[in-house]
């Protein structure tokens, strides 16, 4: 079971290095602006000289991870390797051998070319979500990340990354024939594959708190156990309109339990309960499934040393 699900988790990384190097043909390369990270200056050095992305992404990769794989991580290292060699071969192949070109979004004159960075950004953040939940990086900048923070895990890596995407954005100005749209098309594609990915790997971690007030908290807490996979925390309180004793339960749960939770709330006259949003959740909670079974990560993520 173990080597199938790790068998999986690179078979997943090679189609998700795939699919993107299907966005750069058919969404990158014809609308001629620069992506974001190391890809973007690569892209830039494509535009100026002719050399490939396909070559250029293995010459700047393959350093990096072999100080990731000495200094950080093997496992880290091999898979981010596995999805470096997998997205060259695929460019190198669509290259030469699958003419793409009646495929790829492009304009004559110009009208949406915005449609292409677009699109090229969404799938961009899927996939960087997908390899992250895999154990493994898509190269450039997220390599650079590991090495700084094995020596300085306080480090801010968001400045660096945004300050090098801002230095591909105003480059691509002159590279690109002195023109203003391809710093607003690497601007949009920044935006929205940051956003993409961060929106859901956050939302596999979100939750929702609850915290109740109940003259019932045992029968509640036992339903909450039972139905919901959930325990929760009781605290003593005082109505202070009453004065009469109440408890307060802290209980935190998953978002597809909202309704089921609610109808376990409605069943107590008296019992009230407010939410808030959860963005992160860490330790010991456990996600369940509608099924009430406890969900299980589809992909290795190495953290157990997998390699």
């Amino acid at each position: 079971m173990k080597h199938g699900k790790l068998i999986l988790t690179y078979v997943v990384i090679l189609m998700t290095a795939c699919l993107s190097a299907v966005s750069y043909e058919l969404f990158v390369f014809p609308n001629r602006f620069a992506p974001a990270g190391l890809n973007g200056i690569c892209t830039m050095i494509q535009e100026l000289t002719g050399l490939r992305v396909s070559m250029l992404n293995l010459v700047v990769n393959i350093p990096l991870a072999l100080l990731v794989f000495k200094l950080v991580s093997k496992p880290l290292a091999i898979r981010s390797m596995v999805y470096t060699l997998g997205f060259s071969l695929a460019l190198a192949i669509l290259e030469n051998y699958v003419p793409l070109e009646r495929f790829a979004y492009s304009t004559d004159n110009g009208t949406s070319t915005i449609l292409g960075p677009l699109v090229a950004g969404v799938i961009n953040g899927f996939c960087y979500s997908v390899v992250v939940r895999g154990g493994s990086y898509t190269g450039g900048l997220d390599y650079v990340a590991a090495l700084i923070h094995v020596k300085k895990p306080e480090a801010n890596f968001f400045s660096l990354t945004f300050a090098l995407n801002c230095v591909v954005a105003g480059i691509s100005y002159f590279v690109y024939g002195y023109n203003l749209e391809p710093v607003i098309l690497c601007i949009l594609y920044c935006f929205l594959s940051s956003n993409v990915s961060d929106h859901i790997l956050r939302h596999s971690k979100s939750a929702v708190k609850f915290e109740i007030i109940t003259h019932q908290p045992d029968e509640i807490s036992r339903e909450l156990i039972d139905r919901l996979g959930h325990s929760a925390t009781r605290l003593e309180g005082k109505g202070m309109y009453t004065g009469a004793k109440t408890s307060v339960l802290l209980c935190v749960i998953n978002k597809r339990q909202l309704a089921e939770f609610e109808s376990i709330i409605r069943r107590y006259p008296g019992t009230f309960a407010y939410l808030s949003s959860v963005k992160e959740v860490v330790g010991n909670f456990k996600h369940i499934k509608k099924n009430g079974q406890q969900e299980s990560s589809l992909l290795d993520d190495g953290t157990k040393g997998t390699l």
